[in-house]
C-alpha cells in the first residue's frame, strides 16, 4: 500500500475526533455556553464514575482470555517505559525552563502520561473500518483491535493513578502551601480621617473576600468535597501526611491500596476476571447467556464514553483560548517530547521487542504499541486538575496546543507506523 493511501487511512480517526472535540468547545463558549464549568465537572464525575469503567469491562470481559493476557504480557513493560522514558523527559524540561513549582507536577505528568484509553479507542476502530488498513479484514481488525485497547486502556489506569495522581496531589499540597504562605492581609496606611472602627470594618472586609477568592488552605475540605468520585482523595493533608514506610508499614500499605481504589480500574480487574474465568464469561457474555442483559446493559453505558469523552476535551480546551497561563517555551518542550522525542524512542524499543521474540505475530499489536508513545496528555490529567483545583488554567492551555497538534502528529506518526508495519 502507498505511503499517500496509508496518510488518508490515518487521517480519517483523527479528523473525526477533531470534529467532535469542536462541536465541544463551540458548546462551551460565550455563544451558547451549554457545557458550563460545572456541567463539564459533573460530565467529568460521570465519565470517570459511570462511562470510563462501564467500557473497561465490557471490552475486556469480551473480549479477553488467559491466553491473550499471556501472549500480551510485553504490554505492560512498553506503557510503563512510556512513563519512565516521558517522566525523564519532563523532568529535564522542568528543570531547565524552570515553571511556577506547582506546575512542575503538571508539566513531568503531561510529558509522561498519554491519552491511552480514550483516542487509542477512536483511532483503532476508525482505521480498521478503512477498506484500505494493513491489518486485514474490518470487523475482526476491530474486535482485536478493540482488545488491544482495553487492555491498554486498564493497564494504564494502574500507572495514570498511581504515578500521576501522585505528581498532581504533591502539585495541590505545593500549591496550599504557596498561598497560605502569601495569603497576608495588607492594609492600607492609618491616618488621621480613618478611625480605628473603621480599621476593623476594613479588615474583616478584606477577610471576607479572601475567603472567596483563595482557595481553603485545608485540603481535607476539598478532598472531602469529592471522595464520591476519587476515593484517593483520602484522609491525608498532602504529602506531609503520607506515612513513611520504615515507622509504618500498614499504613504504607493502605495508603498504596487506596492509590487503586479508582472506579476504572476495578472494573478493569473484574473484567480481566471474568474474562479469564470460562465459567464467569458463560454466565454473562454471548447471546444464550443467562445474565447477558448485565453485558447489554454495561456496553450501552460504556458506548456513551467516547463522544462524552470527545465533548469534554473540546469544552476543556475552550479556557485556554482565553489566555497564556504558561510559558511558550514549556508547550513546545511538551510538544517536542510528546510528538517528536518519544515516537522515536517508540520506533526503537518495539523493533527491538519484535527482534528478540517479545511480541505476538500481530502487526495490529505492534502498531497500538508504537500509538501508545505518540498520544497527547492524558484527558485524566484535566480531571485531576479539577478535583484538585491546581494547574486548571494552565492544563487547559497545554491541552490546547498538545491536542490541536496531536490532530496533525498522529497522522504523520500513524501514516509511518503503518508504512513500516506493512
Amino acid at each position: 500500500m502507498g505511503f499517500w493511501s496509508l496518510f488518508i487511512v490515518a487521517s480519517m480517526p483523527n479528523l473525526q475526533f477533531l470534529l467532535v472535540g469542536l462541536l465541544g468547545a463551540f458548546l462551551a463558549s460565550g455563544y451558547i455556553n451549554i457545557l458550563s464549568t460545572n456541567a463539564l465537572r459533573d460530565m467529568n464525575k460521570i465519565v470517570f464514575v459511570v462511562f470510563s469503567p462501564a467500557l473497561v469491562f465490557a471490552s475486556l470481559a469480551e473480549t479477553v482470555t488467559l491466553q491473550d493476557i499471556l501472549s500480551w504480557w510485553f504490554m505492560p513493560i512498553n506503557i510503563g517505559l512510556t512513563f519512565l522514558i516521558g517522566g525523564i523527559l519532563g523532568w529535564i524540561v522542568v528543570k531547565i525552563l524552570k515553571p511556577e513549582h506547582h506546575l512542575e507536577g503538571l508539566v513531568i505528568a503531561s510529558c509522561s502520561a498519554g491519552n491511552l484509553g480514550n483516542l487509542p479507542l477512536i483511532i483503532i476502530p476508525a482505521i480498521c473500518n478503512e477498506d484500505e488498513n494493513p491489518f486485514g479484514e474490518s470487523s475482526e481488525c476491530k474486535t482485536i483491535g478493540l482488545s488491544y485497547v482495553s487492555f491498554s486502556m486498564a493497564l494504564a489506569a494502574f500507572f495514570i493513578w498511581s504515578h500521576t495522581y501522585s505528581l498532581m496531589r504533591k502539585s495541590s499540597a505545593l500549591y496550599e502551601q504557596i498561598h497560605g504562605e502569601n495569603a497576608t492581609i495588607k492594609l492600607p496606611e492609618n491616618d488621621s480621617g480613618r478611625s480605628g472602627e473603621a480599621q476593623n470594618q476594613y479588615k474583616e472586609g478584606y477577610r471576607d473576600q479572601e475567603a472567596l477568592l483563595l482557595p481553603s488552605t485545608k485540603p481535607t475540605d476539598r478532598a472531602a468535597e469529592h471522595q464520591i468520585i476519587a476515593p484517593l482523595l483520602s484522609k491525608g493533608e498532602g504529602s506531609k501526611n503520607k506515612p513513611h514506610f520504615w515507622t509504618s508499614p500498614k499504613a504504607t500499605l493502605t495508603w498504596i491500596a487506596e492509590e487503586f481504589l479508582a472506579p476504572p480500574t476495578i472494573a478493569a480487574i473484574f473484567g480481566i476476571v471474568i474474562g479469564i474465568t470460562p465459567w464467569l464469561k458463560s454466565l454473562i457474555i454471548g447471546a444464550t447467556a443467562p445474565l447477558r442483559v448485565i453485558q447489554d446493559s454495561i456496553s450501552l453505558l460504556g458506548d456513551g464514553l467516547i463522544p462524552c469523552v470527545t465533548l469534554i476535551l473540546g469544552g476543556n480546551l475552550t479556557p485556554g483560548l482565553r489566555g497564556s497561563a504558561v510559558k511558550p517555551a514549556v508547550i513546545v518542550a511538551i510538544i517536542g517530547v510528546r510528538y517528536v522525542i518519544l515516537p522515536l524512542f517508540g520506533i526503537a524499543v518495539v523493533k527491538a521487542a519484535g527482534v528478540l521474540g517479545f511480541l505476538p505475530p500481530s502487526p495490529l499489536f505492534e502498531f497500538v504499541l508504537l500509538i501508545q508513545f505518540t498520544l497527547p496528555p492524558a484527558m485524566a490529567i484535566g480531571t485531576m486538575a479539577q478535583l484538585f483545583d491546581v494547574g486548571k488554567e494552565e492544563c487547559s492551555v497545554i491541552f490546547l496546543w498538545t491536542y490541536l497538534v496531536a490532530a496533525l502528529a498522529l497522522t504523520i506518526w500513524s501514516t509511518i507506523f503503518m508504512w513500516i508495519l506493512s
